[in-house]
């Protein structure tokens, strides 16, 4: 087995609760506890990433070895890792909740490359002291929605956290799955993830909210020291913090606008779920855009509100970088650059997303009444966003007289009537135009839209087909669907199901829609 080398500069430089163990606590002027994942009885593993595995220097003959799977399930500890829960707190749903921090997540620290530095975390390991009257542990159900997801937008090119592997713990969980008072016992799982730091805005938030001022300027230096190195060549504190909330406010619009692109609704956009890193964090009740319903979330627990739907995750994304820039204010002596950084968020986002949506459609510039055509086209009958924005990848758009090749990404046979035709023929006849006008070339045109628009992506009924199949024992559909979520913008061989509309059976199935937050 390959050795990990851990330097563990959390742990080491920043300060830990005196109490050890998982006994729910407050805590103050600290920023973890240390605690030690809980045993379990028979584990198994289920799969792993070679992608992730090889960033720290791990291949296939480590997973091999069932003593690195008992790591991976928390049964045990390597050498230099010093297991610990994060404290951070947050805004849930727009209300600030106080402490929150890692509930079932327990970081075994932080191992050391050439090229950086990776923190391993087990998800499902057990209680912590912020695990609240929750039991720590994770469902297979989850884990595997966590696993395929971290990895499927790797490969789609969206920042997210990785995940390194899915292990089996051979024990059952109670879950209430839709909190309808239908507890029920799943098999349990424990996935183990990646990133260079699972540091959240929360973090930050808690530390302003306790009025520990001096805590929270020592905590913001360590993490610019550690992630951010080069803004270390501002001399002045204030402008290296006001340099940072920058930073953050960049990447995370990076971030949103890659979600755009490809169809993602993450379902969850609490404050404590936003990375400083710019990385997508926490799969839960996470969705794929079939039907392009701007208003659709996937989250049953937002199903009144819809406040982290599609169309509002810009808005939301801004609206928590002031919760952050807030927490932020104690340490500048005036809050304009926080304010000038939210303000210029804005600017950023639609320049990026005009930009985004220009290379949707195969434009080097961006056709504002094109655009805005597309997305009424979009929204005048239920069409797939992926198959319509594919097709017109796959096709020599030029040589089309009407739209009828994308019937496929349309759900409804009976809205494809004379209006919605009507429609789609002075869409195309506009795009045609614009190609013209922009002087667009068929091969450039196609060989931006392949790279931009997905074949095949995560949809939750092929999640959920690859859950149902791990639930029986049979491993094949979930390495089947990684197999071909790692390469999501070329067309394979034998792929075809992966590449076909949302079954009609998945509408309303639970699982395949709508989904919890324990899901």
């Amino acid at each position: 087995m390959h050795t990990l080398n851990f330097d563990n500069a959390f742990t080491a430089e920043l300060p830990a609760d005196p109490i050890e163990g998982s006994a729910r606590r407050q805590i103050s002027n600290a920023l973890f506890a240390r605690v030690q994942p809980t045993p379990v009885s028979a584990p198994q593993l289920l799969s792993y990433s070679p992608e992730a595995a090889a960033l720290i220097g791990l291949d296939s003959a480590d997973f091999a070895d069932e003593r690195f799977v008992e790591v991976l399930a928390g049964n045990a500890q390597l050498q230099g890792m010093d297991p610990h829960a994060t404290c951070y707190g947050g805004h849930q749903f727009g209300n600030w909740a106080g402490q929150l921090g890692d509930g079932r997540a327990i970081n075994l620290g932080e191992v050391s490359t050439a090229n950086g530095h990776w923190m391993l975390q087990l998800k499902g390991a057990g209680p912590t002291p912020f695990s609240r009257s929750a039991d720590g542990l994770a469902v297979l159900r989850s884990s595997v929605r966590e696993y395929l997801c971290s990895e499927a937008m790797y490969h789609l090119g969206v920042p997210t956290t990785r995940a390194l592997s899915l292990v089996t713990t051979g024990e059952d969980v109670i879950r209430d799955m839709l909190y309808d008072g239908n507890p029920a016992a799943e098999p349990g799982a424990v996935v183990c993830r990646m990133s260079s730091s699972f540091v959240r805005f929360g973090h930050f938030q808690l530390l302003t909210a306790r009025d520990e001022t001096d805590l929270l300027q020592r905590f913001t230096d360590f993490v610019i020291a550690r992630e951010f190195p080069h803004l270390t060549a501002h001399r002045d504190a204030a402008e290296r913090y006001a340099a940072w909330f920058d930073e953050v406010c960049q990447r995370t619009c990076t971030m949103i606008v890659h979600w755009m692109r490809v169809g993602f609704v993450h379902g969850v956009m609490n404050t404590d779920n936003m990375s400083i890193l710019g990385e997508t964090i926490d799969y839960g009740p996470y969705g794929w855009l079939e039907d392009f319903d701007p208003d659709w979330t996937p989250n049953t627990t937002d199903a009144g509100q819809r406040r982290y739907r599609y169309g509002q995750q810009p808005a939301i994304a801004q609206w928590n970088l002031l919760q952050l820039a807030n927490a932020l204010v104690p340490l500048l002596p005036q809050t304009a650059p926080l304010e000038a950084s939210l303000t210029q968020f804005a600017r950023r986002y639609e320049q990026a997303w005009q930009q985004m949506m220009a290379a949707k459609l195969g434009l080097p510039a961006y056709d504002e009444a094109l655009v805005n055509r597309t997305l009424q086209l979009l929204t005048q009958a239920e069409t797939d966003m992926t198959l319509f924005y594919r097709a017109l990848s796959e096709a020599n758009v030029g040589d089309w007289q009407d739209l009828t090749a994308m019937d496929h990404a349309y759900y409804q046979p009976a809205q494809l009537n004379a209006e919605l035709r009507q429609s789609q023929q002075a869409w195309l006849v506009l795009y045609q135009q614009t190609l013209r006008t922009q002087n667009v070339a068929e091969g450039d045109r196609t060989a931006l839209m392949l790279s931009t628009n997905p074949k095949y992506v995560l949809r939750n009924y092929l999640a959920q087909l690859a859950i149902d199949a791990a639930t029986e024992g049979d491993p094949e559909p979930l390495a089947r669907t990684i197999g071909v979520l790692r390469d999501p913008y070329q067309s394979q061989p034998g792929a075809e199901a992966f590449a076909a509309p949302r079954p009609e059976w998945a509408r309303t199935r639970v699982g395949c829609s709508m989904l919890s937050c324990s899901s």
